[in-house]
Formats: C-alpha cells, sequence, structure tokens
C-alpha cells in the first residue's frame, strides 16, 4: 500500500522561535548573515557564497538584470529567468558582469541626428541623465559626444532642436582610453570634477563609462556580492530541454552558478542535466537542481552531483500545482526533512550540500524560521517583484500603486518546459496564475528592514549566525488559537474605529 507520512504537511506559520540566552554580545551590527551557497567538502571553504541569505526567484516577473544588480549590491544573487531566448538570457548575464568593476556598458545612446525630443523620451524610459552620442546610436558606435542634463534647458530650446547642436563635443570631452583601471579612472574622475568618464578603445567606440556615482555606491554597500575580478555575481537558471545549448552560452556570458528550472527535481531528466555539465567542465561549473520535498529526492540529487538542492513544490503565492495536481507539501515539513537529509549526508561523506527554501515565505520572521530549520538560503518570488527594480509593470489600480506578478506555469509566461513530461503540447495547463502585488518602492529600502528583522530575531534567540541558528534554536508548533492571540486581540484598532464614522 502507499507510504503515509506520520506527521501532517506543516506551513512556517505553524511554528514560533523560542527565545534562548542573549549575552551582551548578541546585538544586530555583530550578526553575520553570510551562507554558502555551493557544496563543500568538511574542513574547506565553499567557493562560492553570499552575503545574505537570498536569492530572487527563476521567474520573468523577478529576475532580470536590473535585479541581478540590486540584489548583488545588498549582498545576495538573483538567478536569471531561463524562459526567454538563449541569446536574450546570456545577453542579461553579461550586462550584469559588465556593469561592474566600475564599468558599465552604455544603456542611453542616441544619434546626432535625432533631437531634443528624443533625449527627453530616452531619459524618460531609461531614467539616465547621461546620455552617449555615437554615430550609429548604439551603446558600441564611434562617440562624437555627450549630453547630460546640463546640456540643454526644455524651457527655452524647441523640441525639434537636434542633438548635434547642444551636445558637448567629442573634442570639448574628457575621456579615457581602453585598458584604463577602474583606480585611475576614478582618479580622473574626482581630478577633474566628472560625473562620469567615458572609456574609448582605439578607434573611437564607446566600450564602457566610469560613473562617480558607482564609486559612492560602493562605499554604500559594503555587502555587495562580488567576484574576484570585483564584478557582480549572477545566476542563471537553465531547463532540460535545451540545456546542451543553454549552459554553455551561460557559461561563457560570466554567470558564477546555475540551477535547473523545475517544477519537480526527482527525476532522470535532472540527472543527465547535471551528467552533462560534470562532463564538459568537471567542477569548475556549479549547478544546483530541485525541487524535491522529502529525503529521497534530496539523496538522489546529492548522489547525481548537485552544487545546492532546492526544497518546496506548490508554496509559492502564485503556484496552484496543488490545486491543479494535488502534489507538493507544506514548506515547514519539507525543509525540515531534507535538512535532516541534507546533515546525514554530510555526516556519512563529508560534503555539505547546502539547500534553498523555495516557497511558503509570507511575512518576514518566516525567513528566520525557514533559516532556523536548516535551510542555508531562501529563493523568493513574490517579495522582490515588489520593487521597483523588478521587470513587471507598474500599474494604479483603484487609487493603489501595485506592480504585476506572474508564475511561470501561468499562460502569460507560457514556461512550459518547466511543467512538461512531454506528450501532446494541446494538453498543457496553468500551475500559476497572473496577478498584482502590492508596490514596495526600492529593494533597498525594503531589504534592510526585513535582514534587520532577522538579525533581531537571531539575537532574541541568542545567537550571531546561521549555523549557530540551526544548532542553537528551540521551536515550537503552534495552535490556532495561540496564532490568534500572536496578533492584536480584544482591542478597537484605529484605523477602524476612522472607517467607522
Amino acid at each position: 500500500m502507499a507510504y503515509y507520512f506520520s506527521e501532517p504537511s506543516r506551513t512556517f506559520s505553524e511554528y514560533l522561535l523560542v527565545p534562548g540566552y542573549s549575552s551582551k554580545e548578541c546585538r544586530p551590527e555583530n550578526v553575520s548573515l553570510a551562507t554558502p551557497i555551493v557544496k563543500f567538502r568538511k574542513g574547506e571553504r565553499p567557493k562560492t557564497a553570499m552575503n545574505i541569505p537570498l536569492s530572487s526567484a527563476i521567474m520573468q516577473a523577478v529576475s532580470d538584470d536590473k535585479m541581478a544588480i540590486a540584489l548583488a549590491k545588498e549582498g545576495g544573487i538573483s538567478f536569471i529567468y531561463a524562459s526567454q531566448s538563449v541569446e536574450s538570457q546570456a545577453a542579461m548575464v553579461k550586462r550584469v558582469k559588465a556593469h561592474k568593476a566600475g564599468f558599465v556598458k552604455s544603456d542611453s545612446n542616441i544619434r546626432p541626428d535625432q533631437t531634443l525630443a528624443d533625449i527627453l523620451a530616452l531619459k524618460q524610459k531609461s531614467g539616465h541623465s547621461t546620455t552617449a552620442v555615437t554615430e550609429d546610436g548604439t551603446a558600441e558606435g564611434r562617440i562624437v559626444g555627450l549630453v547630460t542634463s546640463r546640456s540643454y534647458r526644455v524651457s527655452r530650446m524647441p523640441l525639434e532642436t537636434r542633438v548635434s547642436e547642444f551636445m558637448t563635443p567629442l573634442s570639448e570631452l574628457i575621456y579615457a582610453e581602453e585598458g584604463i583601471s577602474l583606480s585611475e579612472a576614478n582618479d580622473m574622475l574626482w581630478d577633474n570634477k566628472l560625473n562620469a568618464l567615458p572609456v574609448i578603445d582605439k578607434n573611437g567606440r564607446l566600450t564602457y563609462f566610469v560613473f562617480r556615482k558607482d564609486y559612492d555606491s560602493h562605499k554604500e554597500n559594503p555587502n555587495e556580492l562580488l567576484d574576484e575580478y570585483k564584478r557582480y555575481m549572477v545566476g542563471a537558471g537553465v531547463n532540460t530541454r535545451d540545456y546542451e545549448e543553454r549552459i554553455p552560452a551561460l557559461v561563457e556570458s560570466g554567470a558564477d552558478v546555475l540551477c535547473i528550472d523545475s517544477s519537480e527535481g526527482y527525476t532522470e531528466w535532472q540527472r543527465d542535466v547535471i551528467a552533462f555539465v560534470r562532463k564538459r567542465y568537471g567542477e569548475e561549473v556549479k549547478i544546483g537542481a530541485g525541487n524535491v520535498v522529502e529525503r529521497d529526492g534530496f539523496r538522489f540529487l546529492a548522489e547525481c552531483g548537485a552544487d545546492f538542492v532546492k526544497v518546496g513544490i506548490g508554496g509559492g503565492s502564485i503556484c496552484i500545482t496543488r490545486e491543479q495536481k494535488g502534489i507538493g507539501r507544506g514548506q515547514a515539513s519539507a525543509v525540515i526533512e531534507v535538512s535532516q537529509a541534507r546533515d546525514e549526508y554530510f555526516e556519512k561523506t563529508g560534503v555539505y550540500i547546502p539547500i534553498c527554501s523555495d516557497g511558503g515565505i509570507v511575512y518576514d520572521y518566516h525567513m528566520t524560521l525557514a533559516l532556523a530549520m536548516g535551510a542555508d538560503f531562501l529563493m523568493l518570488g513574490r517579495y522582490f517583484s515588489r520593487f521597483d527594480e523588478s521587470p513587471g509593470n507598474k500599474l494604479n489600480i483603484n487609487g493603489n500603486y501595485v506592480k504585476e506578478y506572474w508564475g511561470e506555469g501561468s499562460n502569460r509566461a507560457r514556461n512550459w518546459q518547466r511543467y512538461d513530461f512531454g506528450g501532446d503540447s494541446s494538453l498543457s495547463f496553468e500551475e500559476g496564475v497572473d496577478s498584482y502585488v502590492p508596490y514596495a518602492g526600492k529593494l533597498k529600502d525594503n531589504l534592510g528592514l526585513s535582514l534587520s528583522k532577522v538579525k533581531s530575531t537571531m539575537c532574541n534567540c541568542g545567537v550571531l549566525d546561521i549555523p549557530s541558528l540551526q544548532r542553537d534554536t528551540k521551536l515550537t508548533i503552534v495552535s490556532a488559537t495561540s496564532i490568534v492571540e500572536g496578533g492584536a486581540h480584544d482591542v478597537i484598532l484605529k484605523e477602524q474605529t476612522s472607517s467607522m464614522r
């Protein structure tokens, strides 16, 4: 007969952390949230680690190059979504890798025969006030001038004025030649009181910009996640269909870590993808796999050679896999069991394989619970989709600002490769929804508050790092009535009284 789990399938909301002894050292500024991303042997350091335990989901509505840059600045990593062409995904990865080291590819370019109206439209679209004027209007064209916000006054110039009439021509620009170091470029910025320094190759083509704001940004973001060349780190999703083409392109583009994007990871297809990576690249290319919800799935992917294992089926806010198929497991139960399997594997083999909790995070405190239950890092979709840096459109619905958020299993994403087992394509069905989430503003402002809560909670538990949280924390299951007790109760909230009038 079928196997029945003795315990019910539980969610994060069914648990609370129990405070532990806190010494005077238990202050948020002393807490480290550093965590490994990929496997390592006992006594060794992981090759790839994060400064915060958060990654953004492999979703069209969440992880593009803009999100990847914003999250890397804070110490986390994005996995660029795979439900796009190989060329498009590789280009996103390249833009992230090119952005750092202070050398930025220009994404605001115009021809000299265009007009002030075109400049204003481009500024509205890109948000940038510095525009490169190149012969062909591309980022790699021969540069002929530069336009900044000081170059024109809208109130005193006709919109038909050609760019060539008000740009600063190349002959009057201070620029650097290709090959200059970042330190030398920053010195030129400061010595010449510049906001932007064009870097030009021997053929007069624009290769990069170095911006003063990026120097300031580095000082403001001490947790930046950088590779050995001081470039932002970025991950990328792959599927189990075109991986033989996609993976080499992503490796060539500079992706630091890959992850198989699939609704269910306990499959022969995932074994084939990992085998392809190991045969072609050995252990140099890092690839995670998943998703699984119990120990057998973890062991399978661990023995296949996965560098990390993703946990969770059906727990995402836009996922309807459980409704459609009746498969999955409460995220808390899944994380607890897979964490135990991870520890058993480590004890047996000496190889530690990090696990990533994917889904089920509704409140900030769920982050701390997931980490305490054994997750090494978390993958979040809805959380990051709310921010300016996500790809979704910002809309005003009934007087409230929202962002669009849709699942990879929705008809909008049409990422059938993520769920498909083959067969007649006409029989495909949705496993995700198309929705809105409340707009929340900039990533940096919100993420800082969320991580502050995590650190504060860890201090209440008497721990200063994630391994100690996993080892020393006490957790308790909560009853339905204690959940009610945990919120505001038996009072009339002020906002309710104002609505009664």
